[in-house]
């Protein structure tokens, strides 16, 4: 018979392995719902498909990872905070590019390669000039969000001047369609905030149970999950034979990222460095300086080099695992 302090610590280490999953099913559906409504509401209101993609649409791609980041940097979980996004960025740039361009050749718009993936390139420069004194501190954080305003200012202008569009006819919304889009959005934060508090809660446990740093948790398991909406929408997206998104997506989702999320949690709390490793830099850095080169040898990414950035994720997983 198991001793009662074995039992009980079973049980609620199987506890947080269950809150884990809701709050990743809650962050996940709450994404979706505030997206859904955000979009729906916009369009009443007569905004451009343009600026619905540039900011509601990346908004909520990138929603769960600004709210598990920024939750855990109200809770003192930096290590959670920093790795989330690190490892989001680099899971996008080898697994989700990876993934799409295995199902359909990726191709990559001209303006991509010189303009949206070098900004990229140049916030995750910023990232690893700003660790390297073991923090990233308020002032740090400040500048990376001013850059985001300058990206975003910078974005939506030059995208209005080439941008041609047509207007799509659409029924009168009623109050009835006002009030359901604006349930769905509340409901999507509500989901969103209280998911993010489950995840980070119970996933803090499982590393202190296990005696695993939060930054590793943030690296592999936070990661993966709040980049789930990116995954599932650039894999239906290449498989519809609208691949092209896949690189867009990653690239602004790698932006905000970086810019917003990590500026954000950085002024709520100093972000500490001391459990990332260069590795960590490295592998960020080299993934995207790898797809903007593969992006410009032909223009696209194909079949070949989209299972070439599978296997460097993978490689990098059971580097992470080796040194646990």
């Amino acid at each position: 018979m198991l001793p009662v302090d074995l039992v009980v610590s079973q049980d609620l280490s199987d506890m947080d392995f269950l809150l884990f999953v809701i709050g990743v099913a809650l962050v996940l559906i709450g994404a979706d719902v505030f997206t859904d409504g955000a979009s729906k509401l916009a369009r009443y209101m007569r905004v451009s498909e343009l600026v619905i993609g540039l900011t509601i649409v990346s908004f909520g791609t990138s929603a769960p990872e600004m709210f598990t980041s920024v939750v855990s940097a109200l809770k003192g979980a930096n290590g959670l905070a920093l790795g989330n996004v690190i490892g989001s960025n680099i899971f996008n740039t080898t697994l989700i590019v990876g993934c799409s361009a295995a199902v359909a050749i990726i191709p990559v718009l001209p303006i991509t390669i010189k303009r949206d993936i070098p900004f990229a390139v140049i916030a995750t420069a910023l990232l690893c000039i700003f660790s390297l004194d073991g923090e990233i501190n308020r002032i740090d954080s400040g500048l990376l969000l001013l850059l985001f305003i300058a990206f975003m200012v910078f974005t939506l202008h030059s995208s209005k001047k080439d941008a041609v569009t047509a207007d799509q006819p659409m029924d009168k919304p009623t109050a009835k369609s006002y009030l359901r889009c604006i349930f769905w959005i509340v409901g999507g934060l509500a989901m969103l905030v209280f998911g993010s508090n489950l995840f980070v809660e119970s996933a803090t446990a499982i590393a202190h149970r296990f005696h695993i740093s939060e930054t590793f948790i943030g690296l592999t398991i936070v990661a993966g999950g709040t980049s789930l909406p990116e995954l599932a929408t650039s894999i239906v997206a290449a498989r519809k034979g609208q691949s092209g998104i896949a690189i867009g997506n990653v690239v602004g989702s790698n932006v905000f990222n970086i810019l917003f999320v990590l500026g954000l949690s950085g002024l709520i709390a100093p972000l500490s460095v001391a459990d990332t490793s260069w590795v960590d830099f490295f592998v960020i850095s080299a993934t995207v300086l790898l797809v903007w080169w593969l992006s410009y040898t032909k223009y696209e990414i194909n079949h070949k080099e989209g299972w070439s950035l599978i296997v460097v994720y993978f490689l990098y997983l059971v580097y992470l695992l080796y040194h646990i």
